[in-house]
């Protein structure tokens, strides 16, 4: 009778183990499931609207890894979700990268898009390099705004700033050739010239400067 008694308990026992083990593999597949689909929702998002919410999602996506990572590890044979939650890691892994190039991208822009609305002032409201906005009774302005801007900031561009600096300038300078056939007064055209001697010597001098910087800088 107590041999019958121990082979029940150890049978119960036995089958508790392994339900208890099947539930906890269904538990992981599950988990496993949920973040491959989150991956795969996340990566046919744009990069540029990830890229405005990432910490939120890397945040996320850690808390879900870990969760998934326990899951598996309390398994005997965890060889097989490993291997779907390795794949499913490598893809975010990928997107991921996307997502960042596109932040560095965006934060470009928004550094140019800064620059030219000092250096151009309240009237510039962004748009292409073509400046119709410039004319003949607003021209010697953006001139002032844009060689005051840039004496007062010198110390702090960087070359790629002072790189942008140059293509505005030049397209300021195109602009005023067409604005000079538009009726632009001898007094002004004068006033433009002298700001333009004092911007020539400003832009190369703080330009090397600045690549001396950076190039000390990369050497440390």
């Amino acid at each position: 009778m107590k041999a019958i008694k121990l082979t029940i308990g150890i049978f119960a026992a036995t089958t508790m183990f392994v339900a208890c083990t099947d539930s906890q593999k269904t538990m992981a597949e599950k988990k496993v499931d949920n973040f491959e689909f989150y991956i795969d929702s996340l990566s046919r998002e744009a990069a540029n609207e990830s890229a405005e919410n990432w910490e939120a999602i890397e945040r996320k996506y850690e808390e879900m890894k870990a969760d998934v990572s326990n899951s598996i590890n309390s398994l005997d044979d965890k060889s097989e979700l490993q291997n779907e939650m390795d794949e499913a890691t490598l893809k975010y892994e990928k997107y991921k990268a996307e997502v960042t190039a596109e932040h560095e991208r965006m934060e470009a822009e928004n550094s140019k898009m800064m620059i030219r609305k000092s250096l151009l002032g309240s009237e510039y409201t962004g748009g292409d390099m073509q400046f119709a906005w410039i004319n003949k009774d607003n021209i010697l302005s953006v001139y002032q705004n844009f060689v005051d801007t840039v004496e007062k900031n010198k110390d702090s561009y960087s070359r790629e700033d002072w790189d942008e600096i140059k293509l505005i300038y030049e397209a300021i300078d195109t602009r005023k050739n067409t604005v000079e056939n538009e009726g632009l007064s001898t007094s002004d055209n004068t006033k433009i010239a002298a700001l333009k001697l004092k911007f020539a010597p400003l832009y190369t001098v703080n330009r090397m400067g600045a690549k001396s910087d950076e190039n000390a800088n990369a050497k440390k």
